[in-house]
């Protein structure tokens, strides 16, 4: 039996996702990854690939950043990215991905915090303790 989950975690049934059909194509690399090289653009046009933390929600990727980080600088100026799961150094384990990025408002902002703590757990707890208080949330559309 194949399940797909909402944003509320409520499982329906589907006959129509299978690992031949699934849910989110193109997507599905990304599942059971840590990390995600997100490819970012200069104002020149040159490209600037950055590993990061991600999660999976739906059919969207989000990432968690220093809202003075280039890379949010770069989506602000060029909302075109490209994705690919990579190892922490950034080294790729999957097939690029063309995408869109944009920040996201408040609201939605924490809901994925609380989704990436979930996820990286105490080790997140570290970094968000190292960190800036200004935090921003870019979300992938692919």
């Amino acid at each position: 039996m194949n399940y797909i989950l909402d944003k509320k975690g409520n499982r329906s049934m589907s006959a129509s996702v299978s690992p031949e059909n699934p849910p989110f194509p193109g997507l599905d690399q990304f599942r059971k990854r840590s990390y995600l090289n997100l490819e970012t653009y200069r104002k020149n046009g040159q490209a600037v690939p950055t590993p990061v933390w991600f999660v999976q929600d739906g059919g969207l990727l989000y990432v968690r950043t220093f809202a003075s980080s280039g890379k949010v600088k770069r989506v602000r100026n060029n909302s075109r990215v490209r994705v690919v799961p990579c190892d922490y150094r950034g080294k790729p384990r999957g097939e690029w991905v063309e995408g869109q990025a944009q920040l996201v408002d408040e609201p939605e902002a924490e809901r994925i915090n609380q989704l990436l703590k979930k996820k990286y757990g105490l080790v997140k707890a570290f970094f968000d303790r190292l960190g800036s208080s200004q935090w921003v949330t870019l979300m992938v559309k692919v």
